[in-house]
């Protein structure tokens, strides 16, 4: 009984934040001194996950977690020798750049399926991808040479879900648990190739809901990044 309950322990203590950064190149290219870097405000939804049912997005936290995320990237770049803007995406009206959004979500969305997860590709060997010679348009509009994209989905158990899955575990029965997994790219606007990404998962002293904790976060999703 005593081993169970220090295996449930584990399960909500010993996990911490963990990332995994792809290059397109093997060794990394930085942009030059001076380059204009768009910093995209940070894409992130959290939701709450409750004993039973489908999760229940909750919007207070999910406006702390971009908050705090932004704040954190422009703190981490501005010792940086580029230029940086930040564009909110919500202000953007042109159609060409909200489909660009939209695209880019894609494409990081099927990073993550095939070369972080159980499926690949047998053309792509190496990390390249790309959103295209439409990324000009981001460019263009926004007189900038690359884009720092961020976006994050997940959730945080209600105090009955993490007594149910207690239970459950000295059942032997495992419940899926609450996470919040997030991924930064930079795009050289010039061609729309992703240079660099990054997936970061949330350890227990990352959580993005905490001006303390999304600090930790946007160091891991910031790791290795070649700016």
């Amino acid at each position: 009984m005593l081993r169970s309950i220090a295996l449930v322990a584990c399960l909500f203590l010993a996990a911490c934040t963990t990332t995994n950064t792809r290059l397109a190149d093997k060794a990394p290219v930085k942009p030059a001194a001076g380059a204009r870097i768009l910093i995209l405000q940070p894409d992130i939804e959290l939701s709450l996950l409750p004993v039973a049912g489908a999760p229940e997005a909750r919007a207070d936290w999910s406006s702390q977690a971009r908050d705090n995320i932004n704040r954190e990237l422009k703190a981490a770049t501005a010792a940086k020798s580029h230029q940086f803007r930040e564009l909110d995406p919500s202000s953007v009206d042109d159609p060409r750049a909200l489909q660009l959004l939209r695209l880019h979500e894609a494409v990081g969305n099927s990073i993550q399926g095939f070369n972080y997860g159980l499926y690949s590709l047998p053309t792509k060997k190496d990390f390249s991808w790309t959103l295209g010679s439409g990324a000009q348009t981001l460019a263009q509009a926004y007189d900038a040479d690359y884009a720092l994209f961020t976006f994050g989905r997940g959730s945080f158990s209600s105090g009955g879900r993490k007594a149910a899955m207690v239970g459950a575990a000295l059942l032997g029965v495992a419940l899926p648990s609450a996470s919040q997994v997030a991924f930064t790219s930079l795009v050289d606007l010039k061609t729309g190739k992703v240079m660099w990404f990054n997936v970061a998962v949330a350890g227990p002293n990352s959580d993005m809901r905490t001006p303390e904790g999304a600090k930790v976060f946007a160091t891991a999703l910031l790791k290795d990044a070649p700016l």
